[in-house]
């Protein structure tokens, strides 16, 4: 009744699944693991948005020549007319959309991008937050070699300076971006302005 016995991809489905009439203009490439830790590499078509049609592969392993050998099964004519192509930072799928849809832009997913940059102003944070403490601590020793009161400044927002870069790690993301710059390390940098 469901035709499983003249399934054309039942021989190797427990290796890989195309549906090539399901490839679209724009692409996703993700790994994602399905049951006991086995990866798998999922390539998706964006505008069937998770419904009917949105599996282009699936195809066990995440290793790049394998991924490829497979994806070339699909006729380069239509591997040609996908524009873009969405994927992690992860170099096999960078490697894999290169090879097998030569014409596309490749994009690095939302997720990552912003997880690379919490990273980055999380650094920045703490790296503030100990050169304010430094600034602090050589204040009250000069203040305490002077016989003189200490007393922190207290920011606009209320917060005193020696727990601004404390409390920002709560608050960044309603701090002013002005700029994004990758620093010598090649990590990604924001430029924030001031502390709400």
């Amino acid at each position: 009744m469901s035709h499983f016995q003249n399934w054309s991809q039942r021989g190797h489905a427990k290796q890989w699944l195309l549906y090539p009439q399901n490839l679209g203009t724009y692409l996703s490439i993700d790994e994602t693991s399905l049951s006991q830790g086995e990866l798998y590499t999922i390539l998706t078509n964006k505008a069937s948005k998770g419904q009917k049609g949105s599996i282009v592969a699936i195809i066990a392993g995440t290793k790049a020549e394998t991924v490829i050998a497979i994806l070339r099964k699909i006729p380069e004519k239509l591997r040609k007319k996908v524009a873009e192509i969405t994927l992690d930072i992860v170099g096999n799928m960078a490697l894999i959309a290169k090879k097998c849809f030569t014409q596309a832009t490749q994009v690095t997913d939302r997720f990552h991008v912003q997880q690379l940059a919490l990273e980055a102003v999380q650094e920045m944070r703490v790296q503030y937050r100990w050169q304010a403490l430094e600034a602090e601590n050589e204040a009250l020793e000069q203040a305490k070699a002077t016989q003189s009161a200490y007393e922190t400044e207290v920011l606009s927002n209320g917060i005193r300076s020696n727990n601004c870069w404390l409390a920002a790690g709560m608050c960044f993301i309603k701090n002013r971006v002005i700029g994004l710059t990758v620093n010598g390390n090649g990590r990604l940098c924001f430029l924030i302005t001031t502390l709400i």
